[in-house]
Order: C-alpha cells, then structure tokens, then sequence
C-alpha cells in the first residue's frame, strides 16, 4: 500500500512540473515550510492539521529522495539499522542519544 502511495505521490510531482523545475535545495525549503505547519498544528492542538501537515512532510520527503536517486523505504532503512543499536535515555520527554 506504501509504495503504491509513494508512486502516485511521484506521478503527481511530475505532472505539477516538480521534478524538472525544482531542485534538492527547493524541496528542503518546502519540507521547512511543513514542518513549521505541523508546529503550529501541535501548539494549537489541530488534530486534522496535524494529519495534514505529517502527510505533507512525508510527501517532501519521496520527492526529495527521488531527486537524490533514493526511495523513502531505502531511507528508513538506513535509518533503522542506525537507531536500533543506538543507546541513551529520556530527558524532559525527549530521547538523548549517548554519545
């Protein structure tokens, strides 16, 4: 189901022109931008703009893995195979990695 998601996100981003007229640097910027949605959905406790700002995060982020010749599932898993060795504790409700 992801990755059918992730291929009708890429479609998409081809069709609005993105892929050929965008760049990495581009999409961070939008991704910025999202995330700073998705703060202001938390600060005012807007559940559906909260699910509305994760979903864009994530469809920043298969664009901007596209552009660097990489996929979201590729992604995670790199990312994965790092944080499930890591080691550290909670402090004030936020993980801190050992050092």
């Amino acid at each position: 189901m992801f990755e059918k998601l992730e291929q009708l996100v890429l479609e998409w981003a081809n069709n609005k022109g993105i892929m050929d007229n965008s760049t990495p640097l581009d999409q961070f910027g939008k991704t910025s931008e999202e995330v700073d949605e998705l703060y202001e959905a938390l600060m005012t406790n807007d559940a559906l703009e909260t699910k509305d700002a994760i979903g864009d995060i994530v469809v920043t982020l298969i664009i901007q893995a596209k552009m660097q010749n990489l996929t979201i599932n590729e992604c995670l898993q790199h990312a994965y195979k790092i944080i499930s060795k890591r080691k550290g504790k909670m402090v004030d409700g936020v993980f801190v990695k050992d050092v």
